[in-house]
């Protein structure tokens, strides 16, 4: 992109936005746009205005206008998944914990973990890191709870000694891990198990079914916003909405694939995470679809990566990997957080993963080539965007 958005090639779009895997509903999504938004209308001296959200039932949208005429007219439908979220987040921390060894378990079983030490091995890391973290600290309750036992110390001692470790354990670990977002990173596990292996030969397990509804109603949504008339049709998606995104638009051309021909049809992952639950062994239906987007000739499709995010499959082809090396591969636009934020802002990131991983939707100190605003309210086709070349 040059110094400023180039004169509007689009006057109408419609955007369909799967956010990543955090505790947030509609109304704080639409919050962070609006600011991101405010942010790069100043960056850029290039009016942009969000009008208020519009909430009915499981769907919500708001309308972006944009340009000095109000040349761009966007309509965003926000598909989060906070209600899965919640259903994971709300249960007790001990089945929490449970529940998040037996998904690590499952990772490895199905082959996953080891796909990601061979294609990405930072996100390997970002796997195993909140289970080493719990099981040491669970070693380390034992071994104060243990202390009369090593020391043989009377029996009297052990109800002191076990009140100890159960408070190292719940009272401090567990408040102290969640500046690193520990529990929700177990919970992130256990949906990408469900997301993972969502139309498998297995019976579906209650979350699998919560997931599955979610979908349906996403697939619904997708095919409403498609009625619509725009100059083009945005699905975006980001971190574990990718992989939730892939499935709904996989449904779709499953189902109606006849309702996009004709219509310009651009689908961003951003942070390109798919492979998080595509690498299963049990994923056939997640890479089938994935397989149908590539192959459709009615979608273009861009990948967003970056060398500073750990949790994203930084250089990987992501259809070739989902076993489609003979179809048409996305663009990947490479972006580089150190020439999009100011050097404070970055210094003040760089060391917390998950903050760096969400600067793919938020806004950015300096005028470059990627704007998750322009992007999708922008005038210029989303397909149009540049495929960055990496600059290490």
């Amino acid at each position: 992109m040059h110094e400023q958005p180039s004169s509007p090639h689009v006057s109408k779009r419609v955007v369909v936005h799967f956010p990543g895997f955090e505790p947030l509903d509609a109304a704080h999504h639409y919050a962070r746009y609006k600011r991101t938004a405010e942010k790069t209308a100043g960056l850029w001296d290039f009016p942009i205005e969000v009008g208020r959200l519009h909430m009915n039932g499981t769907s919500s949208f708001f309308d972006v206008d944009s340009g000095a005429n109000k040349d761009t007219e966007t309509r965003i439908h926000m598909l989060e998944h906070d209600r899965l979220v919640r259903q994971l987040s709300s249960r007790p921390v001990s089945v929490r914990l449970v529940q998040g060894f037996r998904s690590a378990m499952t990772v490895v079983l199905e082959g996953a973990a080891v796909a990601y030490f061979r294609h990405a091995w930072r996100f390997g890391l970002f796997f195993v890191f909140p289970f080493l973290l719990v099981t040491f600290a669970l070693i380390a309750s034992l071994a104060i709870a243990s202390v009369p036992f090593w020391l043989a110390l009377d029996s009297w001692y052990y109800p002191f000694s076990l009140l100890l470790g159960y408070s190292f354990f719940f009272r401090l670990f567990l408040p102290w891990s969640s500046r690193l977002h520990t529990l929700h990173l177990f919970s992130d596990w256990e949906l990408a198990v469900a997301v993972a292996r969502l139309g498998g030969a297995s019976p579906m397990s209650d979350l699998q079914r919560s997931v599955a509804h979610w979908l349906d109603e996403c697939v619904e949504l997708i095919g409403a916003a498609l009625d619509g008339e725009a100059d083009e049709y945005v699905i975006t998606s980001h971190s574990m909405g990718t992989s939730m995104a892939a499935h709904a638009l996989g449904i779709f051309l499953t189902r109606e694939p006849e309702r996009l021909s004709g219509k310009r049809v651009v689908f961003v992952t951003l942070g390109s995470a798919i492979l998080q639950c595509a690498t299963f062994g049990s994923a056939n239906t997640l890479r089938h679809r994935v397989g149908l987007i590539a192959q459709s000739k009615d979608i273009s499709w861009l990948d967003v990566q970056c060398l500073s995010d750990a949790i994203n499959f930084y250089k990987c082809p992501v259809v070739a990997l989902c076993g489609f090396p003979q179809a048409p591969q996305p663009k990947i636009i490479f972006i580089r957080l150190k020439n999009m934020l100011s050097a404070e802002r970055y210094s003040r990131i760089k060391r917390d993963f998950l903050r760096v991983h969400r600067q793919y939707v938020l806004g950015s100190d300096k005028r470059v080539d990627f704007d998750f605003t322009l992007l999708t309210a922008g005038p210029d086709p989303a397909a149009s965007y540049p495929v960055a070349v990496d600059r290490r």
